[in-house]
C-alpha cells in the first residue's frame, strides 16, 4: 500500500456515520493481512515524519503539556485529520490554530482535541478481526519491520533543533499563531 492508497482509506472512513477508528479497522479487516501490515507501514511513516520538536511544542499548547505517551496520540490524531490538515501541520505545525477543532477547544478549555489514542490501533484491531488471534499483529509487524529495517533507517530526518517549550518568549517566536490562541501571548 502506497501513501495515495493510505489516504483512500482514511477518505472513505470519513463517510461512515461511525467514528473514524472504527469505520477505518472495518474497511481493513476485510483486506489481506499483508494490506493491513501496509497500512501500518504508511501510518508508522506519517507518524515518523511529524516526530519533531516542533509539532511537539505544537501539541505541548494544544494540550496544556504533552508526555511522550501523548505526544503518540497527538501525532496519530495528526493522521487521523487526514490529508490536507496532516500536510498543512507537517509543512507548519502553527497552521493548526486555524483548525476549526482546534479554535472551538482553545476556547472551551478542551486539552484532547487532536490527541487520538485509540487510532494508534486500528491496524492491531482489523489484524485481530481478520485472524482471531490477538497477539498475531504483533508478531507480523515485526517480521514486516525486521525486513525492512536497514532502508528505513537511513531515511530519518532527525527531531529538528530542541527548545524549552516552557519559555514563552520561544513559543511566542516559533509558534505564534498557537501561542496567541491558546495563552494570549502575542508577537514581542
Amino acid at each position: 500500500m502506497d501513501t495515495e492508497a493510505f489516504w483512500r482509506v482514511l477518505d472513505a472512513a470519513e463517510g461512515s456515520d461511525k467514528p473514524l477508528d472504527v469505520a477505518v479497522v472495518d474497511h481493513l479487516s476485510v483486506l489481506p493481512a499483508e494490506a493491513i501490515l501496509a497500512f501500518e507501514h504508511q501510518f508508522s511513516r506519517l507518524r515518523d515524519e511529524v516526530y519533531r520538536w516542533d509539532v511537539w511544542a505544537a501539541a505541548y499548547l494544544i494540550g496544556g503539556g504533552c508526555s511522550d505517551d501523548r505526544f503518540s496520540d497527538f501525532t496519530a490524531g495528526l493522521v487521523a485529520l487526514g490529508r490536507e490538515w496532516y500536510e498543512r501541520a507537517a509543512a507548519c505545525p502553527d497552521a493548526l490554530a486555524e483548525h476549526p477543532a482546534v479554535r472551538v477547544a482553545a476556547a472551551t478549555g478542551d486539552q484532547d482535541v487532536i490527541f487520538d489514542e485509540a487510532f494508534n490501533f486500528v491496524s492491531a484491531r482489523a489484524y485481530e478481526r481478520l485472524t482471531g488471534d490477538s497477539d498475531a499483529f504483533w508478531e507480523a509487524w515485526e517480521a514486516y519491520t525486521d525486513a525492512r529495517a536497514t532502508t528505513e533507517e537511513e531515511n530519518s530526518q532527525g527531531m529538528g533543533e530542541s527548545f524549552d517549550f516552557d519559555d514563552a518568549q520561544q513559543v511566542r517566536w516559533r509558534l505564534p499563531r498557537l501561542a496567541a490562541l491558546h495563552h494570549g501571548l502575542g508577537p514581542d
